[in-house]
């Protein structure tokens, strides 16, 4: 036809008589069979097609031209094959148009797989159609695996909270209709860990119709463990100020007290001297006495939990330190009921402390922890360090009741305790928090629970030059 002649610009005379190899290869070569339709149209008398890819023929075209030919038969009344009808459509546009889509998906596709977020795409029954890396290794699995295509989106989260997503998705108050605005929740992984994470999620649509819903997580734990680490060294930095201006108090009370005391103490062991035991006054004396040494030693406590010198450090081995603040402990009956189990790591673990104020430390928390278990049960001290992160740690548990939460956040403070009155001052734990922080240490309250509670220390690793 005329199309046909002007576009590959050849006149009628040129064309009929002509085999079809010779017009659009130039060559006397037949096709193969086993390539051509021509010569499958002949042997089934139905429509073949083929795709073509060649360069251009035309000098105003630059690069590949691609042809979608149709062989068509054409029949005679008793469906006798008469001639074989080729038509050539020009595709070469939509075929650029299919690499320019395919290059946007691949694009958009690398875009989703780096993504540092965790990117999912489900079915609205909840088959999942889409995981990104990150989204495999936030929830454990691939979709892609057989073992894994039991799992929907409904298994990622704790029962109920896919649903309520869905609801606020389809609820206007919460934004945009089929958009859920950033939103913390929590998912599941494989192991069935619950994990805090902040997301995203919208509902795709094809002409008003829901077809499919997409969510984009971001893991709050790291982001968490800093702002509790934060919160942490606050609560430190507060605690130490509240130390350091209870310290002056503290010395201030002790020696204003200390003088009058001195002399209550001297004249009522000069009376109790001139008293017969028989003598009523000398009960009551007594108990004078008993009263004044308990202020004695409120008041020796307060000097040590006031004093400002520099401590005076030495390198000492922490197990050796351990091993000497317990031969410390004047009264050994208290360990009659105790199980003492030491897990004291042989590696080389020197600190650089005072070795006084550190005994001091180890031996508070040792008698609290008999106080705890009523003088009956399991004492735990373990030793360990952290090469990598320069830090030598000494643990005291005890299989005690616990310390229940209000009392947590008090345990340090000045005078606070929970012993019954006349049995602690309550300057124990703030005087060892005190001595820890002036040999650049930490003490915290690793784990409670109704099974126990433990107490770690936490000191500089002193590697020699």
């Amino acid at each position: 036809n005329k199309v046909f002649l002007k576009k590959f610009k050849i006149k009628t005379e040129k064309v009929i008589g002509k085999k079809c190899h010779q017009i659009f290869y130039n060559t006397d070569k037949p096709c193969s069979e086993k390539d051509c339709p021509f010569f499958r149209v002949i042997q089934d008398k139905k429509s073949h097609s083929v795709l073509k890819r060649k360069r251009t023929y035309h000098p105003d075209k630059v690069g590949d031209v691609w042809e979608d030919c149709v062989f068509s038969p054409l029949l005679d009344d008793n469906d006798e094959l008469l001639y074989v009808i080729e038509s050539i459509r020009d595709v070469s546009h939509t075929k650029a148009l299919e690499r320019e889509l395919s290059g946007i998906k691949e694009f958009i596709e690398r875009i989703v797989e780096s993504s540092p977020s965790a990117i999912i795409a489900a079915q609205r029954n909840g088959k999942i159609l889409l995981m990104n890396q990150a989204a495999i290794d936030l929830f454990g699995f691939n979709f892609r695996e057989k073992a894994s295509s039991h799992i929907t989106v409904k298994n990622l989260y704790p029962n109920g909270i896919a649903k309520n997503i869905m609801q606020k998705m389809h609820d206007n108050t919460y934004g945009d209709k089929g958009k859920l605005p950033i939103t913390k929740t929590t998912i599941i992984n494989l192991d069935a860990e619950e994990i805090p994470v902040e997301m995203t999620a919208a509902i795709i649509y094809d002409d008003c119709e829901e077809i499919a819903t997409m969510g984009i997580y971001h893991d709050l734990r790291d982001k968490i463990a800093v702002e509790e680490k934060l919160k942490n060294a606050q609560k430190q930095l507060a605690q130490s100020e509240k130390m350091a201006s209870m310290g002056q108090l503290a010395a201030g009370v002790a020696h204003e007290i200390n003088n009058p005391l001195s002399g209550i103490m001297l004249y009522s062991n000069l009376s109790l001297e001139k008293l017969k035991p028989d003598d009523l006054l000398y009960e009551y004396m007594t108990y004078i006495i008993e009263d004044s040494n308990r202020c004695k030693d409120i008041v020796k406590n307060l000097l040590i939990y006031s004093r400002q010198t520099e401590p005076n450090k030495n390198i000492i081995q922490i197990n050796e330190l351990v091993k000497h603040a317990l031969n410390l402990i004047r009264d050994q009956k208290l360990f009659a009921h105790i199980e003492l189990k030491k897990e004291m790591s042989d590696e080389m673990m020197l600190v650089n402390v005072d070795n006084n104020q550190i005994n001091q430390v180890i031996i508070n928390l040792v008698m609290n922890a008999i106080d705890a278990m009523q003088e009956q049960g399991v004492l735990i001290l373990r030793t360990y360090r952290d090469a990598h992160l320069k830090k030598v740690y000494f643990e005291v548990g005890d299989t005690g009741g616990g310390i229940s939460g209000p009392h947590l956040t008090k345990l340090f403070d000045p005078f606070f305790t929970t012993k019954e009155p006349g049995k602690g001052t309550g300057l124990g734990l703030s005087t060892a928090y005190g001595f820890m922080q002036e040999n650049n240490g930490e003490i915290e309250v690793k784990k409670t629970s109704p099974e126990g509670t433990t107490f770690l220390l936490t000191m500089p690793l002193f590697k020699p030059q």
